[in-house]
């Protein structure tokens, strides 16, 4: 069966990004968050229920290991399959039971920025109302960023669910990657990247990236919401939040300013673009 690794991370931090340069690898499959996740966690929920003291451990594993075989086949057993989802990073200690070797890449970046990001989408599309929101939750700015933050939303949700890997048992197996060093150093966060998961160097094109997906961001009403510009490069522009919105959400990266953790970063807070080593 093909190799899974797996990307999370954040919402706008550049998880559609990555999965386009590293399908440029030939052994590599990865795109945009996929449905294998939801797949997964249904079937562990439907094991747990009714009648689940006659399903045995092995049982469990036994059809949780089919549904990635068979999400994967087809594919050359040397295949690496990148799968994404946010919620990868709740599912952590499970992926570990089916796949003790399994790493996450968890793309992450200054939460302010997220916000803006979605903010400028939005925008764009004035006379296209997102289906993101209800009819009071998009009323203004305020509103919007604080349905997004909630603990089962757009961002609140992979935001808590990445906290509770990056500070739990298993966050040896998580890289996080700030989207800001991908953009700015994408050949060197790429190489860390390949280290990481122990696959052998690539060399990919940073100036000819090609990914969309149209009909899916049509259907939420957010044009572009996947769309990945063909050169990877850093824009510093000025956010559109007030000031109130982007202090409140800039102090949301704990990955850069909280205790530490075991997970491996790639992160603003260190001089050079290099891994946190693992702590003993």
């Amino acid at each position: 069966m093909a190799t899974f690794q797996f990307i999370s991370g954040l919402p706008r931090s550049g998880s559609t990004l990555l999965a386009a340069i590293l399908r440029q690898n030939p052994r590599f499959h990865a795109g945009m968050s996929s449905s294998l996740c939801p797949l997964v966690t249904g079937a562990m929920n439907i094991m747990a229920g009714e009648g689940h003291a006659l399903i045995s451990d092995a049982r469990r594993e036994s059809v949780l290991r089919g549904l990635f075989a068979s999400w994967a086949a087809g594919l050359p057993a040397d295949a690496v399959v990148f799968d994404t989802n946010r919620l990868w990073t709740a599912r952590l200690p499970a992926l570990l039971k089916l796949f003790p070797d399994a790493k996450i890449i968890c793309m992450v970046r200054n939460v302010a920025a997220i916000m803006d990001s979605v903010e400028r989408l939005l925008r764009a599309n004035p006379l296209l109302p997102a289906r993101l929101f209800s009819d009071d939750e998009r009323a203004n700015i305020y509103t919007r960023t604080e349905a997004l933050s909630q603990r089962n939303r757009l961002v609140g949700g992979p935001w808590t669910s990445l906290k509770e890997a990056y500070y739990g048992l298993d966050a040896g197996s998580l890289l996080i990657v700030e989207y800001d060093f991908l953009a700015r150093a994408p050949r060197k966060v790429l190489s860390l990247i390949y280290d990481f998961i122990d696959e052998e160097p690539f060399a990919h094109d940073f100036d000819n990236i090609v990914y969309d997906e149209p009909d899916f961001d049509e259907e939420l009403r957010m044009p572009g919401l996947h769309r990945v510009r063909p050169r990877v490069t850093f824009e510093p522009r000025a956010t559109v939040l007030p000031h109130d919105l982007y202090e409140r959400f800039s102090a949301q990266s704990f990955w850069a300013n909280g205790p530490a953790s075991r997970a491996h970063v790639i992160a603003r807070a260190k001089p050079t673009v290099v891994p946190i080593a693992r702590m003993a």
